[in-house]
């Protein structure tokens, strides 16, 4: 499974975004739906639809919500053989529908028109405190329910600490990845830089430049005016020594897979987060508990065997190979980091 593990590292975004479009919930509460095909041949607005007229709380079918794919992948092609083993295991019908944003999966989730979602850590804490959803399970990356965010340079620039970032231009992954912006800017703000309004704004101490991880990650090796990336440790891990890590990483870490250090050009490392737990598979508060509770005693027992899509490529395969328990208090790290930015989320 070595070329799964290296998909990882490209793909591995998708399962930890963080909050985008949480401002875009309109206020009468629907979502907004894209027309994506669902496993069943009709469209995710009619499956929807379908849902909610025949219950999709009962024993015959439940909605799947799945977060937009970060790459050209057919995120519900990756996510059938869960499904196939949810049918098998629960002895439901599952149908799916791909949100538009984020925030359209927890107006599914509240609205009732889905019942699990594929969600993000931001997700999570916010439908935990307006009780509207629960943590079935973290999921997991070859045995590891946590991975990291890095700061990174270059060996030849002048950069040797974060404070050295003052005044410079850092690249960052999407404004609201929780490993490519969220926690950077927090590491940065810990080390004692002003990050302004930034993730929203801008900082007050550097120049920002938002994309994606592997954009932030080429633009710190091509562009002479940026000095500094942060990114997930899915995107430069390989590109930094392995005697540069720290040793909680290099126990923890699921980039510690022989592949530190391998890829060139090399990069240094600056600054390594706390453990960050992964993305959630999310319940419906006021799903019947009976199936909440079936529902959720599969996801814990899935193993990779049964998330492999036979007819896919490997660098089209699911990012995580099985789910841990968890509750939301497993991701007060990253409401930590939210309160020291000043992050209100569903503002």
């Amino acid at each position: 499974m070595a070329s799964r593990r290296n998909f990882l590292k490209t793909a591995g975004a998708t399962g930890v975004a963080g909050l985008a479009a949480l401002s875009g919930c309109t206020g009468d509460g629907n979502t907004t739906e894209q027309s994506t095909e669902t496993g069943s041949g009709s469209t995710a607005t009619e499956a929807t639809t379908e849902a909610t007229t025949t219950g999709s709380t009962s024993q015959e079918s439940i909605m799947f919500a799945l977060t937009p794919a970060e790459s050209d992948v057919d995120v519900e092609a990756q996510y059938q053989p869960l499904f196939n083993y949810l049918e098998s295991e629960v002895g439901v019908t599952v149908e799916s529908t791909v949100a538009a944003d984020y925030a359209a999966v927890l107006q599914a989730l509240k609205s009732g028109q889905a019942d699990v979602a594929d969600a993000a850590p931001a997700i999570a804490i916010q439908g935990g405190n307006e009780g509207v959803t629960k943590v079935i399970g973290i999921r997991i990356a070859y045995g590891a329910s946590r991975y990291f965010s890095l700061m990174t340079t270059t060996p030849d620039s002048d950069v040797s600490e974060l404070t050295d970032l003052e005044g410079e231009t850092v690249a960052f992954a999407d404004r609201l990845s929780t490993s490519g912006a969220l926690f950077p800017l927090y590491m940065l703000s810990k080390a004692g830089l002003d990050t302004g309004g930034a993730p929203d704004g801008e900082p007050a101490d550097f120049e920002a430049q938002f994309s994606d991880h592997s954009t932030a990650r080429e633009t710190l090796l091509n562009r002479d005016e940026v000095v500094a990336a942060g990114t997930g440790a899915f995107s430069t891990a390989p590109h930094v020594p392995k005697d540069q890590f720290p040793e909680q990483f290099l126990e923890t870490s699921a980039e510690n897979d022989g592949d530190l250090g391998t890829e060139s050009p090399e990069l240094e490392l600056l600054s390594v987060s706390d453990p960050i737990p992964r993305a959630p598979i999310l319940g419906r508060a006021e799903m019947d508990q009976s199936l909440y509770s079936d529902i959720e005693t599969a996801l814990l027992d899935v193993g990779e065997d049964d998330l492999i899509n036979e007819d896919l490529g490997d660098d089209q395969q699911l990012w995580f190979t099985g789910v841990d328990q968890g509750t939301v208090d497993d991701y007060q790290p990253v409401q930590n980091v939210l309160d020291e930015l000043g992050v209100t989320l569903g503002q």
